[in-house]
């Protein structure tokens, strides 16, 4: 049967053939979105001075951000403190209830309190800000309401704008956990910016992760000292060659006089230079000049792209024309960049 218009036809046999519900469906979760779009437009536009107090109080202290919340609140508290966590504000989640039987202990005058409450009356917030305040540390309040025990306790409260759920029953946290959600996001950022954090330090806390292999430096998996192969212009070719058998790189770096990298010896140059006096040569006459090298703070995935691009499975690393290491094209692969 062919399909109509606005349906999908089956690419085969298992494919599901949509429902006559599906407009209705669709109708349905592009409310969802544009409610909570508007809701986050209009809290963009809301921001104000006590945006600014939240991130002073947030980020003066010494020690941590400790996040912490109830229920679906406490679900998006994970999620802002893991990313204040991996964009340099160190943070963790501190559960309330647990906090009322020993986690407490989590909780220093070093540190700053982000409580997170849509009535901002969740009962069981009440232990937690209790001992913030006994101890003296700045809390940092999140609630849509202005008027309320959360609000009151804290040092700064940002007081979300007035928005409606988009669960059609008006129950369900839906509008108002994704505001909060967004809003943590909008805190980390720009204490992100306050604290100048770096594609370095990214990649310093996600040393695993995609992210973090895509800002691996040449620098971090180049091999140095004795393990570079280089020889002097007027080595002869059998020494040169002993060298590159040595160090396994499949070529060999020539230095003049000066330390300076100015040629290099490949298996390929061995191949094209192949004659029965060969290992009665200098290197200088074999060498290709001019060899292709890499910066030490070049990206990784920049070295692969250039030894790609050029057909060659290593580079040297130079500093001044001084070759300071060399790159294997496996190194990378063992890094994840390829």
């Amino acid at each position: 049967m062919p399909a109509t218009a606005g349906t999908l036809a089956p690419t085969d046999a298992t494919c599901p053939v949509p429902g006559p519900g599906l407009e209705k469906d669709l109708a349905v979760a592009r409310n969802v979105l544009r409610v909570e779009a508007a809701a986050l437009e209009a809290m963009a536009l809301s921001l104000d001075d006590s945006f600014g107090a939240a991130l002073d109080a947030l980020g003066s202290v010494d020690g941590r951000v400790v996040v912490t919340g109830m229920g679906k609140s406490g679900h998006v508290a994970h999620k802002i403190a893991a990313t204040f966590a991996s964009t340099g504000t160190p943070s963790l989640f501190v559960h309330p209830g647990e906090a009322s039987h020993g986690d407490l202990g989590m909780v220093t005058r070093a540190d700053a309190l982000l409580a997170l409450s849509n009535s901002g009356k969740t009962s069981e917030l009440a232990d937690i800000l209790a001992y913030a305040a006994r101890i003296g540390i700045p809390v940092v309040g999140m609630t849509a309401r202005r008027e309320s025990p959360l609000a009151d306790a804290a040092s700064v409260a940002l007081v979300l704008p007035v928005f409606e759920e988009a669960c059609p029953l008006g129950l369900a946290p839906t509008t108002s956990t994704t505001m909060m959600l967004a809003l943590g996001d909008a805190l980390a950022v720009a204490l992100l910016e306050r604290r100048g954090f770096s594609a370095e330090d990214f990649a310093a806390l996600h040393p695993g992760g995609a992210l973090g292999r895509k800002l691996v430096r040449v620098r971090d998996i180049m091999h140095v000292g004795d393990a570079v192969p280089l020889v002097g212009i007027d080595t002869g070719m059998a020494d040169a060659i002993v060298t590159m058998s040595a160090k396994s790189f499949g070529c060999v770096g020539v230095q003049d006089a000066t330390g300076s990298l100015i040629g290099i010896v490949t298996d390929g140059d061995l191949r094209r230079n192949m004659a029965p006096d060969l290992l009665a040569w200098s290197v200088r006459t074999v060498m290709t000049k001019r060899p292709r090298t890499i910066r030490a703070a070049a990206l990784a995935a920049e070295a692969v792209a250039l030894m790609n691009e050029r057909a060659i499975t290593s580079l040297f690393i130079t500093e001044g024309g001084v070759p300071v290491g060399i790159v294997h094209l496996h190194d990378c692969l063992r890094a994840g960049i390829g």
